[in-house]
């Protein structure tokens, strides 16, 4: 089979195969199985389900394994079950995959000691969370008592401690560097934490490309499923955006439907309309300084 022949029936034979396989098959095995040279395989089944053979094999693994987690297995029946022929392998990505230890994951957060504040801005309340890894939440509401049920909610067996008075290094980076991108501080943008975050290789490319999209300007999903090459992706962006949780750091607000209608955001619509119409108003306001 010539690469011009590659179709969806091909791709997802390929797809079976990593589903059905303990350990990753190279992509040589893959693209002999197929018929197809490899570096068309890569290009095409990254087109077709967003993310390389390799990183689609070890997702659906951490996928299976974050389900039994959550059902209440046991780690090692979780790990092995998954596929992962050892321990050590789990925890080579569970940073990355998990956003913690698979044994935290699986307790709602447990041994994880997260601080946080709040504080006021144009769009709310806004709360910032972190753990000694890194951030693991920023989250805009009404009230402090409804961010805070919202974190114990997400981390329910985690300890929360709020830092007010001499508020934490990262906490005060993360409200300055907000503060700074969206016009509501003339303060430069200090450098962004680390992220402590529980996110698949999918999501992570997705996040990455919203982050990419300049402050007041939009894309649809489907045009961003187009620019990540997978042009029949819209749906799992959305599903992508949605599974956000870190607001404005991963500016997921500036996803729009095809129509150019805003559609909805976690944080809710009427915000993500102020949002965008801030942006566009300080970008304006930027422009007419460069002109001057």
């Amino acid at each position: 089979m010539t690469a011009r022949h590659a179709n969806g029936k091909t791709l997802e034979q390929v797809r079976l195969l990593l589903e059905r396989a303990d350990e990753a098959p190279t992509l040589l095995a893959l693209a002999e199985a197929s018929g197809l040279s490899p570096s068309h395989l890569q290009r095409a089944f990254r087109r077709r389900y967003g993310m390389s053979p390799a990183e689609y094999h070890r997702a659906r693994r951490f996928g299976q394994l974050k389900s039994a987690l959550r059902q209440g297995a046991a780690v090692s029946d979780a790990v092995y079950g998954a596929g992962f022929g050892s321990g050590s392998r789990v925890y080579e990505h569970s940073d990355r995959l998990l956003g913690m230890t698979p044994a935290s994951y699986r307790a709602g957060g447990a041994g994880a000691d997260i601080r946080y504040t709040t504080t006021d801005t144009p769009l709310g309340r806004l709360l910032v969370a972190t753990t000694s890894r890194g951030i693991c939440s920023v989250t805009l509401g009404d009230t402090d008592a409804e961010l805070e049920k919202r974190l114990a909610d997400e981390f329910p067996q985690a300890s929360h401690e709020r830092v007010d008075a001499g508020r934490e290094e990262w906490l005060d980076a993360v409200i300055a560097r907000i503060a700074s991108e969206l016009g509501w501080s003339d303060a430069d943008a200090p450098d962004l934490p680390p992220l402590d975050v529980a996110a698949t290789a999918f999501q992570w490319r997705v996040w990455n490309a919203l982050t990419r999209i300049p402050s007041g300007t939009t894309k649809s999903y489907g045009e961003l499923a187009a620019e990540l090459g997978m042009p029949k992706g819209a749906r799992a962006i959305g599903n992508a955006c949605g599974n956000n949780r870190l607001a404005l750091i991963v500016p997921c607000h500036r996803i729009v439907r095809e129509d150019g209608s805003l559609g909805g955001w976690r944080w809710g619509v009427e915000r993500k309309r102020e949002l965008l119409a801030s942006e566009r108003r300080d970008d304006h306001r930027q422009g007419q300084r460069s002109a001057a």
